[in-house]
């Protein structure tokens, strides 16, 4: 059959063509139909719209050849997407013919249509005959869904046109615009060159007479500042013609701050001129004011070698001492005036950069010339082959430092301060003199130490006389840590790796010596009952205290870093004496309750005590502080230990803590199974007693205790005893703890659950438990019952007289796990044992009545 010439009858008669369709009742009739619909619905839009745009073209209309091939967009016809999404709805073989003709579109372009609507039909009827009848349906679908499309074609087709003609007049306009613009830059173009042409010979001949300008300002100001510095030179010559000092002396600060202001000048022979000119007169003033001034020092009999009570030897004459210290006064003012010129020219002396010393001012000039003198005392007699300067006698040099400040620190806190107050100076006489001493130690060591690194004697002896002389110059004078001091010389990385090394080896030697003393176990307080609550040896004791003492040395250092390092030898010493106490312990624990083994775990116990004390103190927070933040750099721990660190929940010594205490828990757990096994072995008869048998409370004139209970409380008492003399408080109170807590649960397991009690039985378990057992310890406690909790509950159950205990016993079995049962167990003092153990413990009696129950 023709496919066109069916598509062509179909559009004419659509109405007919359902008609036919339904009432056809060959096959082939309806299969042509169907491939009628078919085709007109390939043709479309494509087909469709290639007509319309013919159409479009012939009446003058234009489209653009993207907009004929794509096929339009649902969003310009919307009423007409409700509706083929209403049609879908409604059948799913419409949805597949729209599957579908997509496909016929991709189709017909390679001319398959017919193989296309051959296999469209025989996928939906087949050779099913039955399936005929969903002919019409479909049928009917594609000739709705082809109209549709039309209309979403004509629609376009209608709007297309307007919109191109629309912006085909915008670009013509726009086109009109940018070709009047660019005409209009053209013509400003030539105007400007032109304009620059013109100008040009002017602008040559203006800037020829501006590069002059500004070169006879720069000659201008040059001359005005040689003018200026001629001037100040000039008044500063005047003013000495006439003496007038002290004139002259501010016109020279004057002088050097205008230098100071020239630095950033580029005119180097200027700043020569000036520098020059700064010098020459500042020396001149300087040597002049130094040379009264050193009279007037003179007069004072200054320095004061001798002791302060010979400082006024030279005041012979009291009326002459008022001028003299006028004099002092007005001179010192004079040579602070000076200060700024000084330190213009003097470049201070410098150490080696290995040493990093805190940056500081240079001393002020007064108190240089005031140190002049015993500068050159010190080089005299610690420097070159005089016999006083020997290498090994450190303390020589720095014992006389220590005393020149000394004797000479009242009269500058007396004299010379006031006159450093009066002029609005923020400097402090006595330290600056001493910072100034200090300088002179600095250089001395700086010489000394590479002269005796590697002899360890030399070089610890070393170590130990500049930590008296800080800890002195610190405390008796003061001196603020600020400055520079020793500790920063032997910071330096060489020589502090030597001296850890050196401290090392030397706390080595000392836990050796100490450990192998005879009265190493021993309590140097033993005697004295309220100084050794501690029960410490004196291993322990000694080694805290060389702890101490290291911290002691190293506190005063510059550098957290350097404190830091100082901080892991302690750890790893404490670490060391700790595997050496376990050592000492291992050789006795087959007597776990001797003297030594108590003595090692006091021991423990008193160095765990002292680190947790060091942990709250400040200088050791500091240092946790300091590791935080090093940690943090260095991602060394995880971000729960910076937490704890830094919330202070932990401490520099946890570690160390940690581990004392894991031994300390050992040694003790070994001592209470020692003293448990003991226990044990004496209440073998005890466990055998015949509780069944015993004579009851009224039969018995007074109350005794069971025989068989002896060698049990005995050994108890002679080990508590022994115990509480050898160990500590609170390491027997642990011990004494441990020890109740196994015999509780081991009296309650093995003695009571482990037979029947008559009424004479309980009574007698209940007085030797609670009139022997429990007061053994009413030493160490006020109820020690209460610590025998198994053990007292039960002998209350075992005693109950009949009718409570029946009661109690109906009570549970009535009403098991129900809250008044467990009021009723609280009534009788029963919190520890669940009802279910105390229904067994009632169950052990057996002086129940014969009721039948």
């Amino acid at each position: 059959m023709n496919i066109a010439a069916i598509s062509d009858a179909e559009r004419n008669k659509p109405a007919r063509r359902l008609e036919e369709v339904t009432v056809a009742s060959s096959p082939k009739a309806t299969e042509d139909s169907l491939v009628a619909a078919i085709a007109d619905r390939s043709r479309t839009p494509q087909a469709t719209l290639a007509s319309h745009g013919a159409q479009d073209a012939r009446t003058g209309g234009m489209l653009l050849a993207t907009e004929i091939d794509e096929p339009p967009a649902s969003s310009y016809c919307p009423e007409s997407a409700d509706q083929r999404k209403n049609v879908e709805e409604k059948s799913p073989i419409h949805t597949a013919a729209l599957v579908g003709s997509e496909q016929v579109i991709e189709s017909t372009d390679n001319g398959d249509l017919s193989s296309y609507v051959s296999e469209f039909i025989e996928k939906e009827v087949g050779n099913d005959l039955k399936s005929l009848k969903k002919l019409d349906i479909l049928i009917g679908q594609m000739t709705e869904s082809k109209m549709q499309l039309e209309e979403q074609v004509l629609t376009i087709s209608s709007e297309i046109p307007k919109r191109i003609q629309s912006a085909l007049k915008n670009a013509e306009e726009s086109k009109q615009s940018l070709n009047q613009l660019l005409e209009q830059e053209s013509q400003l173009s030539s105007a400007i060159n032109s304009h620059l042409l013109t100008a040009q010979p002017w602008m040559d001949e203006l800037g020829t007479m501006i590069n002059q300008i500004e070169e006879i300002e720069r000659h201008l100001a040059y001359l005005k500042w040689i003018s200026q510095i001629e001037e100040l030179s000039d008044n500063i010559q005047q003013y000495l013609m006439t003496n007038n000092v002290p004139e002259a002396a501010s016109t020279l600060v004057s002088m050097a701050e205008l230098d100071i202001k020239l630095q950033e000048s580029s005119c180097t022979h200027l700043l020569g001129f000036m520098r020059a000119t700064v010098k020459f007169w500042h020396k001149i003033l300087k040597d002049k004011l130094t040379s009264d001034f050193e009279e007037i020092l003179a007069q004072l009999h200054w320095p004061f070698i001798g002791p302060p009570q010979c400082q006024t030897v030279g005041l012979s004459r009291p009326a002459s001492a008022p001028e003299i210290y006028t004099n002092l006064e007005i001179l010192f003012c004079q040579l602070m005036k000076l200060q700024t010129s000084d330190e213009l020219l003097t470049e201070p002396k410098q150490l080696p950069e290995k040493y990093t010393l805190p940056a500081a001012s240079p001393v002020i000039l007064p108190i240089q010339i005031m140190l002049t003198p015993l500068q050159k005392r010190f080089r005299y007699h610690f420097r070159g082959n005089r016999q006083t300067n020997v290498i090994s006698k450190p303390e020589w040099y720095l014992a006389q430092v220590l005393l020149w400040i000394a004797n000479h620190t009242e009269f500058l806190d007396e004299k010379i301060q006031p006159i450093l107050d009066k002029v609005g100076s923020s400097v402090t006489a006595r330290f600056e003199f001493s910072r100034g001493l200090m300088l002179l130690v600095l250089e001395k060591l700086g010489s000394d130490i590479p002269c005796l690194l590697y002899d360890d004697s030399l070089f610890c002896h070393l170590v130990d006389e500049v930590l008296l002389f800080e800890r002195e110059l610190h405390s008796v004078h003061s001196y603020p840590g600020s400055f520079a001091n020793c500790m920063h010389i032997l910071s330096e990385e060489t020589c502090f790796q030597r001296w850890l090394t050196v401290e090392r080896k030397f706390a080595l030697q000392k836990m050796d010596s100490m450990l192998s003393s005879e009265a190493a176990w021993v309590s140097q307080y033993k005697d004295i009952t309220d100084v050794d609550e501690m029960k410490v040896p004196d291993c322990a004791e000694t080694f805290m205290t060389l702890l101490l003492v290291i911290t002691d040395r190293y506190k005063n250092l510059p550098t957290a870093s350097r404190k830091l390092q100082f901080l892991e030898l302690q750890k790893d010493l404490v670490d060391d004496f700790r595997i050496r106490l376990t050592q000492v312990m291992k050789e006795e624990t087959r007597a776990s309750l001797g003297f030594r083994y108590c003595a090692i775990l006091n021991a423990v116990n008193y160095i765990s005590t002292v680190l947790a004390d060091w942990a709250d103190n400040v200088f050791f927070l500091q240092l946790q502080q300091a590791a935080l933040e090093v940690f943090a750099e260095t991602n060394t721990l995880s971000k729960l230990q910076l937490g704890q660190l830094a919330s202070m929940e932990s401490s520099v010594f946890d570690d160390m803590i940690n581990l004392l205490e894991r031994l300390k828990h050992d040694m003790l757990t070994r001592q209470v199974a020692h003293v448990f096994r003991e226990v044990k072995d004496a209440a073998k008869l005890y466990k055998k007693e015949r509780w069944l048998s015993l004579p009851s409370q009224s039969e018995q004139a007074v109350m005794s205790l069971s025989s068989s209970a002896c060698p049990l409380l005995l050994t108890l008492r002679d080990r508590l005893l022994q115990l509480e003399q050898q160990l500590c408080f609170s390491l027997f109170k642990m011990f004494w703890q441990m020890l109740v807590e196994k015999l509780d649960i081991y009296i309650y397991q093995e003695i009571i659950l482990a037979n029947h009690f008559n009424e004479g039985g309980a009574a007698q378990l209940q007085f030797d438990m609670t009139r022997n057992l429990f007061p053994l310890f009413s030493h160490y406690c006020k109820r020690p019952e209460n610590y025998f909790k198994h053990v007292k509950e039960a002998c209350i159950v075992l005693n109950l007289n009949i009718g409570s205990a029946l009661l109690l016993k109906d009570v549970l079995q009535s009403a098991p796990e129900q809250p008044h049962a467990t009021a009723a167990l609280n009534e009788m003092g029963i919190y520890k044992l669940a009802q279910q153990d105390v229904e067994i413990l009632l169950n052990l009696r057996t002086n129940w009545p014969h009721t039948g129950k």
